[in-house]
């Protein structure tokens, strides 16, 4: 499982030109679910960025967390990350979970979220999203529940 997390101070997801959701401070998760993953893998991956500290203290050091600023999240499902472009010219995405199980796993990782009591918006499963955000730093983070970049 894989996410790449943006800090931000804003952001609007949008469907078929209406707004679906919105959050203010917090992050941008941009979910990408490999098929062989599994519920450790989620439960690693929410906790690591629920309590990930990104977010500025009163010197300016990132040293707080979602939590510590009762900030938002928008979780975003995006096969793409699993989009492998080694060979040719096209991704191929044959390590992406296809869609009937993936989305399953996305709903969980997005309940699992929904625990910790903050602010969780979501995108919508297999839909033609558009995104506008504010990245606040900018910071840009990657997380993956196998491997390390």
């Amino acid at each position: 499982m894989r996410l790449v997390v943006q800090r931000v101070s804003e952001a609007e997801l949008w469907i078929d030109d209406k707004l679906y959701s919105s959050i203010g401070r917090g992050i941008l998760a941009l979910l990408g679910i490999e098929s062989n993953d599994k519920s450790t893998d989620i439960n690693y991956l929410v906790d690591k960025l629920i309590n990930l500290r990104i977010f500025p203290d009163e010197n300016d050091v990132m040293n707080h967390s979602l939590m510590d600023i009762a900030g938002e999240l928008l979780i975003v499902s995006q096969f793409t990350l699993y989009g492998d472009c080694r060979k040719g010219r096209r991704p191929s995405y044959s390590n992406a979970m296809t869609p009937n199980l993936a989305e399953p796993m996305y709903n969980e990782f997005v309940e699992k979220a929904k625990s910790y009591k903050l602010n969780v918006q979501t995108g919508k499963f297999q839909a033609m999203m558009d995104i506008k955000l504010t990245n606040w730093g900018p910071v840009t983070l990657l997380l993956d529940s196998k491997k390390v970049f």
